[in-house]
């Protein structure tokens, strides 16, 4: 078999993409497939908007009889994996000002979708955006969702009790946890306004980073929540945060498909997201929200703070639906598309 080039700019960032990448080579050179991934060589300084021309124009003149699989936007994918979304659909959704970036990205996005001989699309979600917006042939769209490494099974009140001395944490209180990075996209305002609201006892921790987490921590004071809420910032140990939290709340705008909520569902959590997250799809409905703003969650989210045994079959549940997404069957599934074109 060919050697598989996977290509990203920047493959050692920290974000969904990079740890679905890192897993899925992973488990195909497990199986004695050799892999590497191309990533942008060109000066940290200059503007990201020249970065992605930079590279499409790297990766595609240096090609040869090279086997790419794409989680970039470029014009010479063999197989291209959707895992960004559709930065088009984005864009009118968050309408914002100038950015030649967007011009960009929505250029190489048409002749990526157009010159890919397959499209994987994390959801079916993400795959009616490409069809609706660029014509794509159904056909030509498969749809695999992301996958987790499943957990060995564990004690959720020993993994809370491990956090307790740290971070003030009581095991007999329900904890919620967000994670994510960029808080207006993902929904940290609309998450905080939801705690607010809350009747039952809990305590909050949102980690990852944003520029302005001061206006956040602010906005969390104003709604007298400093005593109920904790900003940890970005950390590099979430795992152990996952497995002591009861319920993970994801308000998101916009997302293809997080590996948050799987990650989540993989570590025992009740876990609630909005209809415009791809993830959405594997969850009960009761748990998915029509918006980022949707209150009507509140019924929901007092029900699983409320009733312990409630919040337990949840939980229990979401253990057993978690091993539905391994990552082991996530690369089966990309592996059968990529033998169809890869000789």
């Amino acid at each position: 078999m060919r050697k598989i080039t996977f290509l990203r700019m920047n493959p050692k960032a920290i974000g969904g993409a990079e740890i679905y990448l890192s897993r899925l080579i992973g488990a195909l050179e497990e199986n004695g497939i050799k892999c590497e991934i191309k990533s942008l060589k060109a000066p940290n300084f200059l503007s990201s908007w020249i970065k992605a021309l930079i590279y499409n124009f790297q990766v595609c003149v240096s090609k040869n009889d090279d086997f790419y699989f794409s989680l970039e936007r470029v014009k010479c994918a063999d197989i291209y994996r959707a895992g960004d979304g559709v930065h088009k659909v984005y864009m009118q959704e968050k309408k914002s000002g100038f950015n030649p970036l967007n011009l960009v990205y929505c250029y190489l996005e048409r002749h990526c979708f157009e010159n890919s001989k397959k499209i994987i699309a994390n959801s079916n979600f993400i795959k009616k955006q490409i069809i609706e917006t660029y014509g794509i042939s159904d056909k030509k769209i498969e749809v695999i969702y992301n996958g987790v490494k499943i957990q060995d099974d564990f004690n959720k009140l020993e993994a809370k009790n491990a956090l307790n001395i740290e971070f003030g944490i009581r095991a007999d209180v329900p904890l919620i946890l967000f994670v994510g990075s960029g808080f207006e996209r993902k929904g940290v305002r609309e998450l905080l306004h939801l705690l607010s609201k809350l009747k039952g006892k809990f305590h909050a921790l949102i980690i990852g980073k944003d520029k302005k987490i001061h206006t956040y921590q602010e906005l969390a004071k104003s709604l007298n929540l400093e005593h109920k809420v904790q900003f940890l910032g970005a950390r590099n140990d979430t795992w152990k945060f996952y497995k002591a939290s009861d319920i993970f709340i994801f308000p998101t705008r916009y997302e293809p498909f997080s590996n948050v909520v799987l990650e989540a569902l993989s570590f025992k959590n009740a876990v609630i997201t909005t209809a415009q997250n791809g993830a959405s799809e594997i969850i009960p409905k009761e748990f998915v929200m029509s918006h980022s703003s949707d209150e009507s969650i509140l019924n929901m989210i007092e029900k699983l703070l409320s009733y312990s045994k409630f919040l337990s079959s949840i939980q229990a549940s979401n253990f057993e639906l978690a091993k539905n997404f391994s990552i082991e069957k996530n690369a089966a599934k990309t592996l059968e598309i990529i033998n169809a074109y890869l000789h």
